[in-house]
């Protein structure tokens, strides 16, 4: 019998959560009898979500593969601490996250162990295993779910509140495509929106979830906290509603240490056209290559 797809989905999203660095993933999975020879084919540029999303269709296509993903989730589920996810800058929001993932996956575990006992029983865990397939959508992040987050945040464009709201929505969107990240904190009396790392490079994050324009200040302001860093790190800014042409003059310019990112780029994300990690890669090289800081989707293939 072919294994619940919302079984599966709480066995990666427990993956996902509790390890975070792919070579301890790789060991997990050694251990529990994934073939080495499949796992010599992750390439060095793969993510661990699209790793999983070709490994998974594999195993359940044959009992033994079945049989490797049921121990899987058995481990998992025992799991009380996770040492891969100690020493980060959000440890505790990791940790979190794990935890929250890995009590999901328990308690499915649980109920499919019940289910075994008597009939009666199977009738009832069957109506709660719709309930907590829903459960396990609503808390596992897809791309589906970050559009959707988005559009419900609209009304709220240009309030304080919308703008954490926008704010907390930006990490989940960089932590889906596996990005390294700090999320907002304050250095020398100035709060900080946040970092990610890129190939390398260490951005400082502005969000803006305005209703207008960001204009020249908002440039003047970014700049003046990459004043304060170390001399290779650069700034991205986000603004949900563009940027006046000042702005995208005040920030361009040779050697300008800025990308500016506006609703056209975030729309690519969400559509999963482009990931992250690529399209902040490809707007990099069109900085250090023209001085121009903004770099419009439709222009991008140019």
């Amino acid at each position: 019998m072919a294994l619940p797809p919302h079984f599966i989905d709480l066995v990666k999203d427990s993956l996902l959560k509790s390890f975070w660095r792919k070579a301890t993933l790789r060991t997990f999975l050694t251990r529990h009898k994934v073939k080495e020879a499949f796992l010599s084919t992750w390439a060095a540029d793969e993510s661990k979500r699209d790793f999983l999303e070709r490994l998974f269709p594999r195993l359940e296509a044959n009992d033994a593969g079945e049989y490797v993903v049921k121990q899987m989730a058995v481990s998992l589920a025992d799991q009380v601490a996770f040492p891969d996810l100690k020493g980060w800058e959000d440890e505790g929001l990791k940790i979190k996250n794990a935890a929250e993932a890995v009590a999901a996956l328990k308690t499915y575990v649980t109920r499919a162990k019940d289910e075994e006992r008597s009939q009666k029983e199977k009738d009832a865990i069957r109506q709660a295993a719709l309930h907590e397939k829903a459960e396990i959508r609503r808390h596992t992040q897809t791309l589906d779910t970050l559009q959707e987050r988005l559009r419900e945040l609209v009304p709220s464009q240009g309030t304080q509140d919308g703008g954490y709201r926008f704010q907390d929505w930006f990490y989940d969107l960089v932590e889906f495509f596996e990005m390294p990240c700090r999320r907002s904190y304050v250095a020398s009396g100035r709060q900080i929106d946040g970092t990610l790392t890129v190939e390398g490079t260490t951005y400082l994050v502005e969000l803006k979830f305005t209703q207008g324009q960001a204009d020249a200040t908002d440039i003047d302001s970014l700049l003046s906290k990459l004043t304060n860093v170390a001399d290779n790190t650069m700034g991205i800014m986000v603004s949900m509603a563009g940027y006046s042409s000042v702005a995208i003059q005040q920030a361009s310019g040779k050697k300008t240490p800025l990308i500016l990112i506006d609703p056209g780029h975030v729309m690519a994300l969400t559509q999963g056209t482009w990931k992250l990690g690529e399209l902040v890669a490809r707007l990099r090289r069109h900085v250090s290559q023209t001085g121009e800081a903004h770099l419009p989707m439709g222009n991008l293939s140019k």
